[in-house]
């Protein structure tokens, strides 16, 4: 899948809308995203991260390529997109890449240097270092290049931490120039890479949330690393729809703990419905229960924040600044 995304092309959204007045001459960036994002959320990831860059473009015009892993375990129909869709992995690393963003994947296995798909991840990894510009590690995919590139291993936290989350910034640095205060910004994790362990490595962190813990954090290579332990991607439901298929699955016996409600992201009336619905589930645990879910409400705040386009704006003006520069040599 190659697209172009250019100033000319409409914005979905108004709270996503460019910055107006920019009267530079805008660069051509080629920009990959590596989507392993497990099947239900694969289509709306790619939908995201187009919407967060059409949105972030300006002047600048952007050919967009999608690949994704082929060692991540995929259903016949999520498959069949992927292969008649998407370009083939083996073509990453034979163009050169202003920037990439690399999603993470559902875990199979206990560890991450386990997974079936952690050869073919670490290896876009060390190609990453000297043929791009800047790479965006999200979630998974920066806990896995953290354990890869410094032996830092994620940690397991005691409960999910799911939910909307104000992040602020603790150092100045371009990627967060004019980003609202505080950053409101998704999460939906089960493990964390602790701050005192990023920093004894020479890792910079720019945001953290006192709940959430470090939110996004950076190094220096030949590329400019950029790791989220969040995602700003996230539209406002997309966190709903994890909520829900966790119901489901716990209903149906697929997993055996009750999913942790997210933080700051449904109205106060919701939460309560939610707690009386778990409660019932606790007991009546049954596939057919997730027909009597409740109406669901969020919290009029979580649509409003802009971090996303903001964070996303100031990564294309870094590539774009730096488009002049050769890559690093193979």
């Amino acid at each position: 899948m190659t697209i172009l995304i250019d100033k000319d092309q409409g914005v979905p959204s108004p709270a996503l809308a460019p910055a107006q007045g920019d009267a530079r001459d805008g660069a051509e960036l080629t920009i990959g995203l590596v989507n392993n994002m497990p099947d239900p959320a694969l289509k709306a990831t790619e939908r995201q991260f187009m919407r967060l860059l059409r949105a972030a473009a300006g002047s600048n015009r952007i050919r967009f390529h999608c690949f994704s892993l082929p060692s991540v375990a995929r259903s016949p129909e999520a498959r069949w997109h992927v292969e008649s869709e998407y370009s083939d992995l083996a073509d990453l690393k034979r163009q050169k890449f202003d920037g990439l963003i690399v999603t993470g994947a559902e875990p199979v296995a206990p560890h991450l240097d386990r997974e079936p798909f952690w050869r073919d991840l670490t290896e876009i990894i060390d190609w990453a270092k000297a043929n791009t510009r800047s790479t965006i590690w999200s979630c998974l995919a920066a806990h896995a290049a953290v354990l890869h590139l410094d032996g830092i291993a994620r940690r397991p936290l005691p409960v999910k931490c799911s939910g909307v989350f104000d992040c602020e910034a603790v150092t100045d640095d371009p990627l967060t120039q004019a980003a609202p205060a505080p950053l409101k910004i998704s999460h939906s994790r089960l493990n964390e890479v602790a701050e005192a362990d990023l920093v004894g490595h020479g890792y910079q962190v720019l945001t953290r949330s006192k709940q959430a813990g470090v939110d996004m954090f950076v190094r220096q290579y030949a590329s400019r690393f950029v790791f989220f332990q969040g995602h700003p991607e996230y539209d406002a439901l997309s966190l709903q729809r994890e909520y829900l298929r966790d119901i489901g699955r716990y209903l149906a016996r697929e997993r055996e703990a009750y999913p942790v409600l997210p933080s700051s992201y449904f109205d106060a009336a919701t939460e309560q419905k939610l707690v009386r619905f778990e409660k019932r589930a606790r007991h009546q645990r049954h596939p057919a229960l997730a027909g009597e879910l409740p109406a669901l409400t969020l919290r009029a705040d979580v649509a409003a924040g802009s971090a996303a386009a903001v964070l996303f704006r100031n990564w294309l003006a870094y590539l774009a600044e730096n488009v002049a520069a050769p890559l690093a040599p193979r």
